[in-house]
């Protein structure tokens, strides 16, 4: 059994990226898109029916009625996601770590700083899937299998 996620971030109205990325990970059964693309998260959701698409509010997502973050449970994971404004990203990780320590994430998504993040510490996988948007355009990918987790920053 492998269960895949896509996960991406900070697509500022690029559907095309967003769109391209779902294509090409077509195995995915589940995306969540950490921010900053509330119009395109609408978009797969009419696009790809058969996926399951969650996104939260990022700062650019002005106006946006989404939740700040949010939180899943897929496979008997925890997966904890939010665009990471919230959490001062950009000035460093020591925050959102412990609120999803907190909250006992067993995966912890998050976006805004437009930087690819891939990093397991001690029993929590870390992921930020950099800008779909970017010119060095990223997204992630978590495949939940019966032996465990594994993440990896796929560049396009």
């Amino acid at each position: 059994m492998i269960l895949r996620i896509l996960v991406i971030s900070d697509s500022h109205g690029d559907y095309r990226a967003v769109r391209d990325a779902a294509l090409s990970q077509m195995r995915a059964e589940v995306i969540i898109h950490c921010g900053d693309g509330e119009s395109e998260a609408e978009s797969l959701r009419r696009d790809f029916p058969d996926k399951a698409v969650y996104c939260v509010k990022g700062n650019c997502d002005w106006g946006s009625r989404l939740p700040v973050q949010g939180e899943l449970c897929i496979e008997g994971k925890k997966i904890i996601y939010t665009h990471g404004h919230a959490y001062s990203v950009k000035s460093g990780y020591a925050m959102i770590k412990q609120e999803a320590r907190q909250r006992g994430a067993d995966i912890l998504l998050f976006g805004h700083t437009h930087t690819p993040l891939n990093e397991y510490e001690d029993g929590l996988y870390i992921m930020n899937p950099g800008s779909i948007r970017s010119w060095n355009a990223s997204y992630g990918i978590i495949d939940i299998t019966d032996k465990g987790i594994m993440t990896n920053i796929v560049h396009i």
